[in-house]
């Protein structure tokens, strides 16, 4: 029997990770839930720590995880959320971070020309190096004289593995996004990287492009691209932006991996949203797609390809929570999701 580990977190986390596991349940697949409700804010509050060596054992010995959401507006630094997450991600070596966008239907696209609306790509973000390290520091803090520096760290390690992940994921083509004509050190490395994996991928179409550029192209052809492999930061970005040419941050999923140990944290990318938390009015699908995401992950494809297809009919049918046009609560759009794959 598969274990997966259950963070339902903070704010809106708990409201869309309960439908999600009614999803799980309803799945008939062989797993167990072991949900760590005290991973949360509250914790961090009492504690000063919200995530233990107690609690990394059990996710270490699981199959995979789910998280709902971190963070908490009486934090009023990231310190919190950089614990769980920061910690996640390093402890386990979750060096890729995996977020797919698809327009699940017509009318949730931004964009004016309909031919170039069915954005169906992945962001490969690498996860743990990058401006993110956490590696920097500031001097005369606080004065008119402060000076403040972050370390852009790059790794021939991390950024060959984070390629060569997008060339693994990837179906037709794979584009590298960097800034290289700027950041001349680390984009030099990689830029040598990049060159290494097209010649070990040689049946596989290549492109680069810088990030602006890459920017404008996604907002005005997003079509045109596949997978996009890019470093932390940049990654951060861009999939924020083809989120939102996918219908929004209430659709977008995303997995946290390292392939060679298959350790894997799934989550939506949407965050805590305490501004709405307790109203039952966030959109649990981006929840519900990346316990689709983790159930493929699991092995369990055929589960998975039904998830999705309970999605896009309930969006087809707006039967959905009010971002995306509909009027249901958070439990009447899972219930509506659980529907269909019953």
């Amino acid at each position: 029997m598969q274990r997966i580990t259950v963070i339902p977190g903070d704010g809106i986390g708990p409201e869309v990770v309960e439908p999600a596991l009614a999803l799980v349940q309803a799945l008939g697949l062989d797993v167990t839930l072991d949900v760590l409700d005290h991973v949360n804010a509250d914790a961090y509050l009492r504690n000063g720590s919200a995530l233990d060596a107690a609690d990394l054992d059990r996710i270490r010995s699981s199959d995979a995880t789910l998280l709902g959401a971190v963070g908490d507006p009486r934090l009023g630094d990231t310190g919190y959320v950089r614990s769980v997450l920061t910690t996640l991600r390093t402890e386990l070596d979750l060096y890729a971070n995996y977020r797919p966008a698809r327009l699940w239907h017509d009318r949730l696209s931004p964009l004016r020309d309909r031919a170039r609306r069915a954005i169906d790509c992945v962001i490969v973000r690498e996860n743990t190096e990058g401006l993110y390290s956490g590696i920097g520091g500031s001097t005369r803090t606080a004065s008119p004289e402060e000076v403040a520096v972050d370390l852009d760290v790059n790794t021939h390690r991390g950024v060959t593995r984070i390629i060569d992940f997008a060339f693994s994921v990837a179906r037709r083509s794979v584009c590298l996004v960097d800034k290289a004509n700027a950041v001349r050190h680390g984009g030099q490395l990689w830029q040598r990287c990049w060159r290494e994996a097209v010649e070990r991928h040689p049946h596989v179409a290549t492109s680069h492009l810088y990030a602006d550029a890459a920017a404008l192209r996604l907002a005005t052809d997003p079509t045109a691209f596949d997978v996009i492999v890019t470093n932390n930061s940049h990654g951060d970005i861009l999939s924020d932006l083809t989120a939102a040419l996918a219908g929004g941050l209430g659709m977008a999923a995303s997995a946290n991996l390292n392939a060679t140990t298959r350790q894997g944290l799934f989550e939506p990318v949407h965050g805590s949203a305490p501004d709405i938390a307790g109203r039952q009015v966030a959109n649990p699908f981006a929840a519900i797609l990346s316990t689709a995401l983790l159930v493929e992950h699991l092995g369990h494809r055929d589960a998975a390809e039904a998830v999705r297809r309970a999605v896009a009919a309930a969006v087809g049918a707006r039967r959905v929570t009010p971002d995306l046009g509909g009027r249901l609560s958070t439990k009447e759009a899972g219930a509506a999701v659980l529907a269909e794959v019953c």
